[in-house]
Parts: C-alpha cells; structure tokens; sequence
C-alpha cells in the first residue's frame, strides 16, 4: 500500500516521545509488562539500566522493586535473549511470537574460525540439551554446561571460544539461539552468580513464523515507525535484502504502508498515520541502552549537532547515558550510588530555560525514587567514558 503522506521530523519524534511513555509517564494501572511492551523490549545486559528504563516511563511512586517483582515474582517480564543477541527484558505473555520471528531470521556469517564453530546438527544438539536440563530447574553456567556436555558429547565443553581475554566452552557461542528458541531465560541470582531456566508457558502459545512475522512488523512500526527496511534489519541484526522483501511483501499484501519521511522511502502499519500536530516537549533522563534512542532512527536527527560526537559510541546508541530535550539527544550523563545517596551529574551540550532546568531537576529525583536513593543534581562534565 503506497500513501503520498509526507511526514516531518517533528511530528514523527512527538509520535515516538508519546508512545514510549516519554511526554508523561504511564497511569498507575499500566504494568511493568505492558510498558515493556510498548518498548518492543527494554535492553537488560545491564541489570539496573533496564530497572530504571522501565522504572522512569511508570507513574510516580514506582521503585526498581516492583519492576524486580514483575521479573521474579509474577514472572510476567522474562530477562532472556532478544534482538541482536543481547540480553533483554520481554514481556513473557509475548515469548512466543519474539520466538517465532528470531528464530526465522537468516542466520549471518558465522564469526569463529572453523575449529571452534558448532554445525547446524550441534547446535540443535545444544539447544535441545538446555531446554531438558532446565525443565523445572534453576543452574549456574557451571551446572548448565556440565549438564550440556552429558547429553550432548565432550566437543560441547571443549575451550575453544575465544571471549573477554579467556576460552569458553564451545557450547557458549549458542547460549542466545537456545534464549529465542525459548528453551533458556535468566533465573533469580544465586548469590552473585546468575542462574538460568526455562521461560514460563504463557502467552500465545506456538506462533508460526508466516503469522508471527507480519504481527512483529507492525507492532515495530507502531512504536518506532516510520522506519526504512534498511534500519528494521540494522535493529533486528537481520540481512539487508531479507527486510527489504518482507516489507515489500507486507506491502503488497496491504499490513504496512509507504510515507515519505523527510525525503526517504518508509514504513509505517497500514492505517496509522495519525501524528501530533506539534513537537515533543520536555526533559527527560534515559539510562544505559535505552530501547528509544537504541531503535531510534535516523541517527543524525536524533543526536543532532555535537549531541552526535559527544553521545555516541562509534556511531552505536546507547554506550552512554542520555539527556533527552524535546525530544533529542542534548548531553549525557551519569549516577554514582553511594549508599542512599546517588550523584547524577548531568552535561548538557545546549543552554536550557529555566523551564527545562526545573524539569531536569524532578527527573534527577525520579531517577533517584526508581533507584531507591535520594539524588543530588550536578551540572558538570561527566568524565565517565562509554559503556563498553
């Protein structure tokens, strides 16, 4: 479905800022899982980044506590493997449909040399041998891996995996296929060592990949849309040419439409072409790899001007902690916990009214409540360098 709407940079980030919870954030009865949601996944390599994404977007009152209690107690967000291979938090009710579209993603070049990598026949080994000694258990890497090597064979435990100036087990290099292929999640800590178990059988039960797919676009696109084929696969980890013909094929069959965003050929779901008529307002504090400016696209108008130096890492999203003006990227920033005391420190990159500094001063104190911490504010050069 081809549309002659034109849409504006303005109009098109308003739209984001609202539907990520960012021009105000949720009303009491919106749950953890729901804005997680709304997210399409709040990246948790880092633990407490994602508490505090999640955390901020929640109505006032809020701790890290109640998002901790969605992930252990109701088990209605999973921390497990998501896009691109990392370490996510997704809603447990939608398990079955991010499994259904990872796995149907064409696999890239395999990255180890050919004495390390695993065959297709291994890894299914693995990911079968994960699945059954997680059933109704929680184990450490440790217990995980010998159990893997008993069901499997001893090339499963050989050390040949290169990683973080040591050798893993080969098994290791297939830990994210068994998370999408929702056989693995994260478990609650032992102590300070992580645990891993099986997902909670609930949601939407086995989803196809030709009914999970058009579902996944579109839910992409109404949270991050408009958005090229080239920036769905660079979000997805996903080859160029195969986005390129499943947008043309969901085009084709009437699921999204084209618009034109500022000169570009885009995506948005059929239908959904309702935008602010103004820009987004307001200041707003967003931690480590939050899911807005990750997935946000085009980059350059998102981290306009020195915002594009200063807030990225090699041209990555996420690396540090973000300043949100109106919308955009306008500094960087970071808190030091020092018990119930946290210092956020926050370096803007442009002058701020007086307006914009008094909402900067009520999002450090939010980012305080969530962390269960009081928070002094410090307008300053943040001396930090780029999570790695």
């Amino acid at each position: 479905m081809t549309t002659n709407r034109t849409l504006t940079w303005d109009a098109v980030c308003a739209r984001r800022v609202e539907r990520q919870f960012l021009a105000g954030p949720a009303t009491p009865d919106v749950s953890a899982a729901e804005v997680v949601r709304a997210m399409r996944g709040a990246h948790a390599q880092v633990r407490s980044a994602a508490e505090l994404s999640v955390g901020l977007r929640m109505a006032a009152g809020v701790t890290r506590t109640r998002v901790r209690a969605a992930l252990l107690d109701d088990r209605s967000l999973v921390r497990t493997y998501g896009p691109r291979g990392t370490v996510h938090l997704l809603p447990a009710g939608e398990l079955p449909l991010w499994s259904a579209v990872l796995t149907a993603v064409p696999a890239g070049p395999n990255p180890f040399p050919p004495g390390v990598r695993l065959t297709e026949e291994q890894t299914g080994q693995v990911v079968a041998a994960i699945g059954e000694a997680l059933d109704g258990r929680c184990l450490t890497l440790d217990e995980l891996g010998e159990e893997v090597g008993a069901r499997t064979g001893p090339w499963a435990g050989d050390r040949v995996m290169p990683a973080f100036q040591d050798l893993w087990p080969r098994w290791r290099q297939v830990m994210h296929r068994a998370g999408w292929a929702g056989t693995l999640c994260f478990g609650p800590d032992r102590g300070r060592r992580a645990t891993y178990t099986r997902p909670p059988r609930t949601g939407e039960g086995t989803v196809a990949p030709e009914d999970a797919l058009p579902a996944f676009v579109q839910r992409q696109l109404r949270a991050y849309g408009p958005l090229t084929a080239a920036q769905f696969a660079r979000w997805l980890a996903a080859p160029p040419g195969w986005a390129t013909a499943l947008l043309a094929e969901l085009a084709a069959a009437g699921r999204i439409e084209e618009v034109d965003f500022e000169g570009s050929r885009a995506w948005v779901t059929a239908g959904d072409t309702e935008f602010p008529d103004g820009p987004a307002r307001g200041v707003r504090l967003l931690p480590y790899f939050d899911a807005f400016v990750v997935a946000g696209q085009p980059r350059e108008r998102l981290f306009p001007g020195a915002a594009y130096r200063r807030a990225l890492a090699g041209g990555q999203a996420g690396n540090f902690p973000v300043l949100l003006v109106d919308g955009v990227v306008a500094g960087v920033w970071h808190q030091r916990r020092r018990g119930r005391r946290t210092t956020v420190t926050v370096e803007a990159l442009r002058s701020l009214t007086a307006r914009q500094e008094r909402e900067l001063g009520e999002q450090a104190e939010r980012v305080g409540e969530v962390l269960e911490a009081r928070a002094e504010l410090v307008l300053g050069e943040v001396a930090v360098g780029p999570h790695a």
